[in-house]
């Protein structure tokens, strides 16, 4: 065979199986896996009621004070080279409050940590775990305070080399100190004057990766 026709047949096969150039940037990036990095973004959280407990009784004269609402979350933390993410998160929702209260905010602070199941993937499965302290009243005021237990599951897509998507369904059980309301109605006292709310938490992230230096 003649050497041209075999030199224009070998540069034909390379292009077709060359990746093309993006392909390659994003592929051929460091993976999580090899790097750790400092972690932050924003989140869209609804708040769904799912038992106000002794925070409205049913003894009570007056309506429930805690409904369901809307949000918004800000966190940060440490990807670490494995499968951990462990960081921090303020949460802060606005929620139905029978109109007893003018502006009615949950606000939320606490820990979390994060085990992905699927390492070196784009789309990648999370369970995710936390506690922390939550505090509930009107206008940013805080009338009550508790403890707060956070356990959920989510899925997680990388965008981009630097960006990260995700949505987490969430259980969180926050247990509020007894207070009286502004309609001289007691709320949450039950057990040693805590009462348990229960939650389901859907919440929409986007968060950036920096790498961290390595060591």
């Amino acid at each position: 065979m003649d050497f041209r026709y075999l030199c224009a047949a070998s540069a034909l096969v390379a292009s077709m199986t060359a990746r093309p150039a993006h392909a390659q940037a994003f592929l051929g990036a460091p993976s999580s896996s090899s790097l750790h990095f400092f972690q932050y973004g924003v989140g869209l959280t609804a708040e769904s009621l799912a038992s106000s407990g002794g925070v409205c009784p049913l003894s009570a004269t007056s309506p429930c004070i805690l409904g369901s609402g809307l949000g918004i979350a800000i966190r940060a933390g440490y990807r670490s080279r494995g499968p951990i993410y462990v960081g921090g998160a303020y949460e802060a929702t606005r929620h139905y409050s029978s109109n007893i209260l003018r502006l009615a905010i949950l606000q939320q602070l606490r820990g979390e940590v994060r085990y992905l199941f699927e390492q070196g993937s784009r789309l990648s499965p999370f369970a995710l775990g936390g506690a922390g302290v939550g505090a509930f009243g009107n206008e940013w005021a805080v009338e009550t305070l508790g403890p707060s237990l956070h356990l959920g599951a989510g899925l997680e897509y990388q965008a981009s080399t630097s960006a990260v998507m995700g949505v987490g369904l969430t259980w969180r059980g926050l247990a509020f100190y007894r207070w009286t309301d502004g309609t001289g109605q007691q709320r949450a006292n039950d057990f040693l004057g805590f009462a348990l709310s229960q939650w389901v938490s859907l919440e929409v992230t986007l968060e950036i990766r920096n790498p961290l230096p390595r060591w």
